[in-house]
């Protein structure tokens, strides 16, 4: 599906394929016409549009939605004809709760008059009900004498939706409405951190999108904490709207937009220590991948490594001022083990990896990544490793040079900064590094090191040293773990989706990264 934005100001519109991704954020401040924009947007999407807000639902009695397909509307419609469900409720969280009873009753009455014969159907209200206790394992769901009540671990008193905290109804409304959006819909859902916790916004909104993957979702929100845990879709960001001609300024935000003041407060207002991390805050893989690794972090993207080890520095610098402890992230690249032993004393973590796509190429990655592609992994890790190695082979010389060309290049930053009491002494200085530094002795034993690494096959020395982009999709590794389509960006996405599921698979991913930083 191909969704067309609003009109923007000095340009043409911007367009969004939702085949690419299935989320779409619209961040902006206050007074930026975001609202508006989102209205624009779904009006131009028509009946496709289906409308999620949790303000006007649990706190909007007396403004019902009667646009076709709401849930406002469904109930007008059901509670017309239905001699089971009352036709005075108010409220849109308490009609959908209706609606989802109401089916209930009617599956059980008509499993019972055609004899049984068949298994029990699925309703809407059993999935709720299952995903609301996943995302609050200490609460339980009773449905008694045609009512919905709820009962805590710690307590034997059962109670009514009415005593409900609002974090709790939220999470209800919205697990329970997205079921009644039209197939194929662009769920359009404001303020999507309202009532929700930080710490809870990713996995419930994670279940929500699982619970209707024929859909797209667009957010309205201002907070980029949350704009950052949806990562892999596009992001939006509303700057300012011109009412007379009914344009706004808007762009797709990208990693070189600065926004470092509202992403230090969002920092400064968090319980768990920092961690800084390259590439922008929204679509980079290390915005994707990290969070859902280091979750007792607060995780913020920053750009290049400079700033990420600068940040570090400079946060813990100013420890007088707040009470958290800040660390960073940098691909290890071609740094050498002083380079990076000195990093991690300034509390920068450096992977035993080259880069982050290697992280994905580790062996209990692909391992794990085979057993959820119902494949045997044995045979999967050894066909990997055995094409990485051969790559790795052909390449050697290569390699061996461009980490020649860094150690040099730092070498040479050292050296030359020094004191000199005139030109005559800088230009001997000059003049004696070639055989100081030695690059062809260096280049030298670098080969020697990577022949022994084939030779060896040392598949993991060969990932702490091995810079290439392209392994992931030349590797076959997605095509090999039972992918649907055999690139890069179907592989990353496999295990980013992977690791926001419950399972032994994802445990052991997740223990192979943090092991990867030694961390575990």
């Amino acid at each position: 599906m191909l969704i067309t934005l609003p009109p923007r100001q000095n340009g043409p519109r911007l367009e969004v394929y939702t085949e690419r991704s299935r989320h779409l954020t619209i961040i902006g401040a206050n007074g930026a016409g975001k609202s508006r924009f989102a209205s624009s947007l779904a009006s131009s999407l028509g009946k496709k549009a289906f409308h999620l807000s949790a303000l006007k639902a649990l706190y909007g009695r007396d403004r019902e939605d009667r646009t076709e397909g709401s849930i406002d509307s469904l109930y007008a419609e059901v509670s017309k004809d239905s001699s089971i469900m009352r036709s005075d409720l108010r409220g849109e969280f308490d009609r959908m709760m209706g609606l989802m009873l109401n089916e209930e009753m009617l599956t059980l009455i008509d499993y019972k008059f055609r004899g049984r014969s068949e298994r029990l159907p699925s309703t809407r209200l059993e999935r709720v009900i299952r995903r609301w206790e996943q995302v609050f394992p200490d609460n339980k769901v009773l449905i008694e004498s045609g009512r919905i009540l709820f009962m805590r671990d710690d307590t034997a008193d059962a109670y009514s939706s009415a005593k409900l905290s609002d974090g709790e109804k939220t999470v209800m409304y919205y697990l329970g409405a997205v079921t009644f959006a039209p197939k194929g819909a662009v769920v359009m859902v404001d303020t999507p951190e309202i009532f929700l916790h930080p710490s809870s916004l990713r996995s419930v909104w994670d279940a929500v999108e699982r619970s209707r993957q024929d859909c797209t979702f667009v957010y309205v929100t201002h907070d980029l904490q949350f704009a950052a845990s949806r990562g892999g879709g596009k992001t939006v960001w509303v700057k300012n709207f011109d009412p007379a001609a009914t344009e706004w300024n808007y762009d797709f935000l990208s990693e070189t937009d600065g926004l470092t003041d509202e992403a230090m407060m969002a920092i400064l207002g968090a319980r768990k220590p920092v961690l800084f991390i390259e590439g922008d805050g929204v679509n980079s893989i290390d915005a994707r991948l990290y969070p859902l690794i280091f979750n007792d972090y607060t995780v913020k993207s920053l750009g290049g490594c400079d700033r990420v080890i600068e940040s570090t520095r400079t946060f813990n610098s100013l420890r007088t001022f707040h009470n958290l402890e800040a660390f960073g992230i940098v691909d290890r690249d071609r740094r050498d083990e002083g380079e990076v032993a000195y990093l991690r004393r300034k509390q920068v973590f450096v992977p035993e990896v080259a880069e982050i796509e290697n992280i994905f190429m580790l062996e209990d990655v692909v391992r794990a990544m085979a057993i959820t592609g119902h494949r045997d992994p044995d045979n999967v890790a050894s066909r990997v490793k055995r094409t990485i190695i051969r790559l790795f082979e052909s390449d050697l010389h290569q390699q061996a040079l461009q980490h020649t060309r860094h150690r040099v290049k730092k070498t040479l930053e050292h050296r030359i900064d020094g004191r000199f009491a005139n030109i005559t002494q800088l230009e001997s200085h000059i003049a004696s590094l070639p055989s100081e530094i030695n690059p062809r002795g260096i280049y030298e034993e670098l080969c020697r090191d990577f022949r022994s690494y084939v030779r060896t096959e040392n598949y993991n020395a060969i990932l702490r040293v091995y810079n290439r982009k392209t392994m992931i999709s030349e590797s076959h590794v997605s095509r090999l773990t039972g992918q649907r389509h055999d690139t890069k960006d179907a592989y990353i996405n496999a295990v980013i989706d992977a690791l926001h599921r419950d399972s032994s698979e994802a445990s052991t991913i997740r223990t192979a990264v943090r092991r990867v930083f030694g961390l575990e």
